[in-house]
């Protein structure tokens, strides 16, 4: 007999704030006399919230009373209370997650998640979830050794991420969104973005603030960067400044032959739909945007896949619960350790795994930067997850210890406590190795636990004597 749970996700973008509310039904699929394992079987939306402005009190202040406010309606529409809750998330986004009082609105917003997930997700994570939310990254899994991309275009941001097989090999931000420019009643330009604004000069066109926006001059600009998006995944050549002025943080570390693209955020709507209509129906250029990415031929060299989700990817059906129990192979360094809560994965995939794990260090150093955050770019307490090798022999396990600990030396060189999630029968044998090479760091060390980057994780006190301990995977559910 399956047990219903009550799901929130709560997304803050730049652009806009959604709510979504799903139903997720669980139920122990293990047999009478074996380890209760809990797994999702079911999962239902109960309540889509409309798409509203986030609310700005000023261009890098947001309106935390008028997004609770907002928030709180859609609980009461839903016939709901955060009592009612079993799992949830809190998510912000683009843009408004460099706003000056992100942090402060997260706070606000956790107390109607309840104990869950509240991140603010830096643009190589939501790059990931927006990729998972599309379907990308399903569609990938089943077509076996073709890497598939997805642009998520919002309001301040355009996030890349290339998937093969299931798992994400690299990701990226441009500062291209459809509000970059915004355009009164009156029709003037009431905002140009500096980056635009350059990119405009470079163009000879003239997008000044105050002046009569021109539709011929912002197509011009919605070429060049429907161009620079198709240049970042490699599809072509170009001017490597103007590539430079859109990046974000960093470009594609690495290059991949894609063979298809997917489209999600709100303009990915403007990309698959009609075009037509007023080119400035909400105030902004992302008609534009969507028209010229729609036309630019640059992306015909690949295959175009429709999304599950556009506008809605990184936000239905976010935060469902999945309680699993680790292996019975574990290590806790040190008592009263746990439990520890909202831990985010790092996933290793089974290419970094390969030749011996002989990229596995570089590979490990690269994506844990994934998890800096702030100004002075601290890292996130998270955990690393692979698969391992199966029946490893005790020097494996040693050349193993090592890789691990070269590759996390920033990580390490900021954090007391190491925490490694394998799916092989090994976390003891890794966890004593980890202790003996780091015998004043906590250590947890886990297995047969499977996770995906994305995931969050709740490890809990030890049960069964001791020899196993609960983890709550916190996946972000995406599709219908």
């Amino acid at each position: 007999m399956g047990e219903s749970l009550i799901s929130v996700g709560i997304d803050l973008g730049t652009t806009t704030t959604q709510v979504i509310f799903s139903r997720i039904t669980v139920e122990n699929v293990a047999g009478a006399a074996s380890v209760p394992r809990i797994r999702i079987v079911g999962k239902e939306i109960i309540h889509q919230g409309r798409i509203r402005f986030t609310p700005l009190l000023a261009p890098s202040i947001i309106d935390a009373e008028a997004v609770l406010g907002m928030v709180q309606e859609e609980y009461r529409l839903a016939g709901l209370t955060p009592a009612d809750l079993s799992a949830g998330a809190v998510i912000i986004t683009g843009e408004t997650a460099r706003k000056e009082n992100s942090q402060a609105v997260l706070r606000t917003m956790s107390g109607l998640a309840g104990d869950f997930v509240v991140a603010t997700a830096g643009s190589d994570l939501e790059s990931i979830l927006a990729g998972r939310g599309a379907g990308t990254a399903e569609m990938s899994r089943l077509s076996p050794g073709r890497p598939l991309a997805n642009l998520d275009i919002g309001g301040g941001t355009t996030n890349s991420v290339v998937f093969l097989e299931g798992q994400p090999l690299d990701t990226s931000c441009l500062d291209i969104g459809g509000r970059q420019i915004t355009v009164d009643g009156s029709g003037r330009y009431a905002r140009v973005s500096p980056k635009y604004a350059e990119l405009g000069r470079r163009l000879g066109l003239e997008l000044e603030e105050g002046r009569e926006a021109s539709l011929p001059d912002l197509s011009r600009l919605c070429d060049r960067l429907a161009a620079i998006m198709a240049q970042s995944l490699g599809l072509c050549g170009g001017d490597q400044a103007d590539l430079d002025l859109m990046v974000t943080a960093h470009p594609l570390r690495s290059r991949h032959k894609i063979h298809g693209l997917t489209f999600s955020g709100g303009v990915a709507d403007l990309i698959y739909g009609q075009p037509g209509g007023d080119p400035f129906l909400y105030g902004d250029i992302g008609p534009v945007l969507g028209q010229a990415v729609r036309d630019c031929p640059l992306f015909g060299q690949v295959e175009i896949l429709r999304p599950k989700e556009t506008i809605r990817a990184t936000v239905v059906g976010a935060g469902s619960n999945s309680l699993e129990l680790s292996g019975s192979t574990i290590t806790v360094s040190h008592p009263g350790l746990l439990p520890l809560k909202n831990v985010p994965i790092l996933k290793l995939t089974a290419v970094d795994e390969e030749d011996g794990y002989r990229h596995f260090s570089s590979r490990l150093a690269e994506r844990i930067s994934w998890f800096r955050e702030g100004e002075d770019g601290a890292f996130q307490t998270l955990a690393v997850a692979f698969r391992g090798p199966a029946n490893p022999s005790y020097d494996q396990v040693l050349a193993l210890r090592d890789r691990l600990l070269a590759g996390l030396d920033d990580y390490l060189s900021q954090n007391d406590l190491l925490i490694v999630v394998v799916e092989e029968d090994l976390a003891k044998s890794l966890g004593q190795a980890l202790r003996a090479a780091l015998p004043s760091r906590k250590i947890v060390s886990l297995d047969s636990v499977k996770v995906e980057n994305g995931d969050y994780i709740d490890i809990g006190q030890p049960v069964a004597g001791g020899r196993v301990v609960p983890v709550v995977v916190k996946t972000l559910v995406f599709g219908q």
